[in-house]
């Protein structure tokens, strides 16, 4: 268990009781890091309305922030600590739920002013709708276009469903046109979508596509100087991560990812990132602890890129 396991940072009278972790990302205590000396700040938005399978997304924050209070504070890959550039972890962020039109307004304005700020900011989601607005307030404070890295099972570019085109199956048709997609790990779409990707040439990586040789090459190629990263966790084999409401089979592994992610951040500038889909069973907590170590990964390929 990390350093900030069973710290007391009570009331002094009562630091010699053994008290549990606060419910911030690693369990950093409040009173170590301000909203002004962080230079990373997670925004957790529990918010699910249009998921068409099984529910349980808008647990997704909570579990992240709980599990993560169990990683080890040091990283041996990286030899590093990554929380000592300090991270700050905002209340949760309760979203309008009149619509999700609405919603997904009120959370751009939201990351407009995050982004004004010059923090590193990481949502956790909830449904994967939700990485538009994060999307859009940094590519529109960017100097030119900017890449996406869209790490997913789903190409995520319908034009509607369910009703709305502001649904977690239209996202990336949401910035599409706006930004540079390039998605890895499709292994789900339509006939509508792959006509899509040709007429528009999205350079499209397919999950039987994982484990050529050239990956990391061929990603770093597509990809521009400057690049969003949003992971919906189905990324994942199932086998690695059951927890999410739309599984498909077949997907990224964990060490080959992180291979390249870790690369992404050494030769391009990660301006900002998003882990989206997680959607806790109980009793289970390997996913759990899997997508907050996934933070905690980008957290620190974070810092080693600066």
């Amino acid at each position: 268990m990390n350093d900030f396991r069973g710290g007391g940072h009570v009331v002094k009278s009562l630091d010699r009781f053994q008290w549990g972790p606060p419910a911030t990302f690693l369990g950093v205590p409040p009173e170590d890091v301000s909203f002004e000396d962080a230079e990373v700040v997670i925004l957790p938005v529990p918010y699910e309305a249009t998921v068409s399978y099984m529910p349980g997304t808008k647990f997704g924050p909570a579990g992240i922030i709980d599990a993560s209070r169990y990683i080890e504070l040091y990283d041996h890959e990286l030899d590093s600590e990554p929380h000592t550039q300090g991270i700050f972890t905002l209340p949760e962020l309760i979203l309008d739920s009149s619509g999700p039109q609405q919603a997904l307004v009120q959370l751009r304005d939201v990351m407009d002013e995050l982004v004004a700020t010059g923090k590193f900011v990481i949502m956790l989601g909830g449904e994967h709708s939700l990485s538009a607005p994060p999307i859009l307030a940094h590519s529109g404070v960017a100097d030119g276009r900017i890449s996406v890295l869209q790490l997913d099972a789903h190409a995520d570019l319908r034009v509607e469903y369910g009703g709305t085109p502001f649904s977690h199956a239209c996202v990336m048709h949401q910035v599409h046109e706006e930004v540079d997609l390039v998605p890895v790990g499709i292994r789900s779409l339509t006939s509508d979508e792959m006509e899509l990707i040709r007429t528009k040439k999205i350079p499209t990586i397919f999950s039987h596509e994982l484990t050529d040789a050239d990956l990391i090459e061929r990603v770093l190629n597509l990809l521009g100087d400057y690049v969003y990263i949003t992971f919906d966790i189905d990324y994942f084999d199932p086998s690695l991560m059951p927890s999410t409401g739309t599984p498909e089979p077949g997907g990224g592994t964990w060490q080959p990812t992180m291979d390249l992610l870790k690369k992404v951040f050494e030769a391009k500038k990660v301006i900002g990132c998003d882990v989206v889909e997680l959607a806790p069973i109980p009793g289970m907590v390997a996913p759990d602890f899997l997508a907050a170590k996934l933070v905690h990964k980008l957290i620190g390929f974070h810092q080693i890129g600066k």
